[in-house]
This record gives structure tokens, sequence and C-alpha cells, in this order.
């Protein structure tokens, strides 16, 4: 088995604020690692900061950031945006496009040729080329330069982008692919069968910290009703329209006072009867998000959409016990392996399974408990950088 010497992790956006989300934080603190392992590591990513306009918003150029020598390159500004909205649409709306339509998307979603450029002069001096997510140009495109050096990080998800054919060509084609999870993995091998090349689920450390006081946040705040929690982006894909609604219908039939607070950015549209009992906090800094994840009732993460599940592990390291959606595979499946959450497929067992919670102290201590243990276990960087290293030097 080789060292991997020389490393570039490439991503849309890089990882610096709040102001992008799980998989390219995911990308930035597996380079770190490689970096603090001696490796040498350069970062290639794009000048755009939002990930809707994706207008070049950071200085193009390299500079240092921590342990990472970052590349900012300008995304191409030329693109056809309404051929990429039309195909995109017919995608979406289950519509299976030819693969003119296909590569018409890829071409006209974010991408950029100096970043390419980059990579046809210089890439053959790395020896492995980590990307992600999948569904983009820019890690499409790039990929395609070095397939044989490319380790692919795809986030998939079970949506209509991941049943295109570029796609299955995509995960054929490279050197391998590091999943974050194994619902993750079992998902690629369903959607495109047995996988060539070197196959493996890393996933993404964390890092132990003290526990926080449960009671913090309540006392600053002056509550004394319980509350769920939700952090991160609010929007469709995440999930949040239903937890509002299931929370604003539990309130209306259980007659129980039950607040919701919220940490990340999105706009929200509670229904009037819920407004008064949502505490929006925003972005907050680590020490607050841990306090107010520590003395909620439960973390709930509704999202179908997830690869890992970076805030869920979060909430299990501050002891929260999670009530996450069964639509989709990998957070159950988080709960299940570790006994630190339940699940719901429906408002009926949310119902439930929320009113369980509000009832057992007990229990709800017992499954923060068994959480942590699962995070400190499977997911501490110790256990991450074995997989990675593996994954990164593997003939």
């Amino acid at each position: 088995m080789a060292r991997a010497a020389r490393i570039a992790f490439i991503a849309p956006r890089f990882a610096e604020g709040a102001t992008v989300g799980g998989a390219e934080n995911l990308l930035r603190r597996l380079a770190e690692r490689a970096a603090a392992d001696g490796r040498e590591v350069a970062f290639l990513t794009t000048c755009a900061r939002d990930h809707f306009s994706w207008a070049n918003a950071v200085p193009a150029g390299q500079r240092r950031v921590g342990s990472l020598n970052v590349h900012f390159f300008p995304v191409d500004e030329d693109r056809d945006i309404a051929t990429f909205l039309r195909v995109q649409n017919l995608i979406c709306s289950g519509v299976r496009v030819g693969r003119a339509d296909e590569e018409a998307w890829l071409s006209n979603s974010v991408n950029s040729r100096a970043l390419y450029a980059h990579l046809e002069t210089k890439g053959a001096g790395y020896d492995r080329i980590v990307a992600g997510p999948y569904l983009f140009g820019v890690t499409g495109r790039a990929a395609r330069i070095h397939l044989s050096r490319t380790l692919l990080v795809p986030c998939l998800h079970d949506e209509a982008f991941a049943h295109l054919d570029i796609m299955r060509e995509l995960f054929h084609a490279v050197r391998g692919t590091m999943f974050n999870s194994w619902p993750e993995r079992e998902l690629a091998e369903r959607l495109y069968g047995s996988l060539p090349g070197q196959v493996s689920v890393v996933g993404m450390g964390l890092d132990s910290h003290g526990d926080s006081d449960p009671s913090a946040f309540a006392r600053r705040q002056g509550l004394s009703a319980p509350y769920l929690v939700y952090a991160g982006r609010r929007e469709p894909l995440k999930g949040t329209p239903i937890l509002l609604d299931y929370l604003t219908l539990y309130r209306a039939r259980s007659g129980r006072d039950v607040k919701l607070v919220l940490t990340g950015s999105g706009a929200i549209a509670p229904a009037p009867a819920l407004a008064p009992h949502v505490i929006d906090l925003g972005f907050v800094d680590e020490d607050v998000k841990n306090e107010v994840l520590a003395g909620a009732v439960a973390f709930c993460h509704p999202s179908v959409n997830e690869s890992f599940g970076i805030v869920l592990m979060e909430a299990w390291l501050a002891g929260a016990p999670a009530l996450v959606h069964a639509g989709g595979s990998v957070l159950p499946f988080h709960c299940l392996r570790s006994g630190g959450g339940l699940w719901f497929r429906c408002y009926p067992e949310f119902e439930a399974e929320l009113t369980l919670l509000l009832d057992n102290t007990e229990l709800r201590t017992r499954m923060g408990a068994a959480g942590r243990h699962y995070v400190r276990t499977e997911y501490s960087w110790e256990a991450v950088e074995r997989r990675l290293f593996a994954a990164l030097d593997a003939d």
C-alpha cells in the first residue's frame, strides 16, 4: 500500500463560516485530517458562496486557510441558466430525459474552466483527487479529467438526479468511492449495481466535548415549557415544513405547550397558531448550540435526504435523543444502530413518539447517552482517520 502524499480535495464551495452545507463541511474536515497526517493537501473550489446564484463572491487566487492551501477559481458566468432550469425541471418531474439533455444540464450547472485547466496541467502531480458531492457540474467535470486518480465522495440521496445515466457512468468510471454511511453505499449499489474499483465507508469525525448544562438555555430564555430543536438549513428538502405542520397539529390535539427552537438559516412560515411558540436563534456559536441541544426533549431531524447526518451526531454528543423521519434510510439506520432515537413515517407515529419522550425522562436520558456513545465510538476522529487513510492509500 503506497502512501498518497499529495492530495487535491474538490468541492463547489469552501466551508468557511456558516454559509455552506454539510457536504462542503465534510470535505474540508477530511482534507484537514489528511493535512494533519503530514500529507500535502490542496483544496480546489470556486469563488461562490451562495448555492442559488453561484455568483463569484470570493476573490480568485490561492490563500492559506488553517492547514490547507485553498485555490479559489471563478465560476463560469456564461452558463445557459434557462437550459439548465428547463432540463432540471424535467428531471425533477420524473421525466426520463435523453443523453443530450443530461449533458446540457451538467454543462450548465456550476462549472469552472479555470479549475479544470488547473487539473489538466497540475493534476498528474496529485496522487489522489477527492471530489464531491456528486450532483454538481464542477464535481463531475473535474472527476473526468483524471478518473484513475479520483475518489468520489458522492453524498448520495435517492433523488431524481441520482437516476441519470451520466451519474451511473461517473460512479463506474472513477478510481473509487468514499461513502458516508452504509445505507448510502447500499443505495448506490441498488441504483448502479456492483461498483468497480475501491469502495469504502468513511464518514466524518466529530470532536467530543464536555457536558453542556441542559438548563442553561431555558434559564436564559425564561423558558419553562419543553422544546424540540432543529438545527441546520430550513428548506423543503430538509423537511422543515413537515416539522412545523406536525408540531402545530400536536399542540392542537394534545393541548400540551411544546416549543420549537431553531438554529441555522433559511426562511420559515409557521402557522399563526405555532408562530408565537417558535424561537428562531439563527446562527449561534457552538457552545450555545450545544446548550440548546442538551436541554431539548429531542432533536428532530425530519429530512429524508441525508447521506450522513452531521447535525444528528452533534445532537447526540450534546446528549439529546433524536426523533427522525423514517422516509430516508440513513438517519433511522443511525438511530437503530445506536439506540439513540426514534423514527416516524406519519403524523400519528410522530405524536406517539413525542408524547413518549415528553413523559419519560429516563428514556430520554438513556437514548441521549446511547447516541453519544455511538458517535464517540464510530465517529471519533481516530476511527474515521483509520478509514480515511486506508481509502486514500489503497492500491
